[in-house]
């Protein structure tokens, strides 16, 4: 598998983003934090309907798209595949943090997941495109 193609796959997968879980909470934060989460959970709907242009127009960060583009059939099939490894899990975003000003900010939210029945914090990375917040990587 190409790096680009896991770079989502692992995005998906530990995030715990599910065809039959529940949607992301967001309203414990407020203001910018509260639209960070809302990022989060528009990616877990979006996986949820299985709808790979939402997810690489609406939730992904462009840099993204870019690399998934460079495997062939583009960002679409490259989602494809990874959608259906996806297996049925919740998650909560429990903490977010934002830096940066202007157009260059980022935020990075704690994400907690279960999967087979384990507690997984997983770090999600986004970026501030255009006043929206997108996806760029998961750690």
């Amino acid at each position: 598998m190409k790096p680009a193609v896991r770079t989502f796959g692992a995005l998906a997968l530990t995030m715990g983003l599910s065809a039959c879980g529940s949607t992301v909470s967001t309203t414990k934060f407020k203001g910018d934090q509260r639209e960070v989460a809302q990022a989060i959970s528009n990616l877990q709907s979006d996986v949820r309907a299985a709808d790979q242009q939402k997810i690489c127009s609406n939730d992904l960060a462009a840099s993204v798209v870019t690399r998934l583009n460079t495997t062939p059939g583009g960002c679409k099939q490259a989602l494809k595949g990874q959608l259906t490894q996806i297996d049925n899990f919740d998650a909560t975003v429990e903490s977010v943090q934002i830096t940066g000003t202007g157009s260059k900010r980022t935020a990075t939210a704690r994400v907690k997941s279960i999967y087979n029945g384990k507690n997984r914090i997983t770090t999600v990375s986004l970026v501030d495109e255009g006043g929206k917040w997108k996806i760029l990587s998961v750690g």
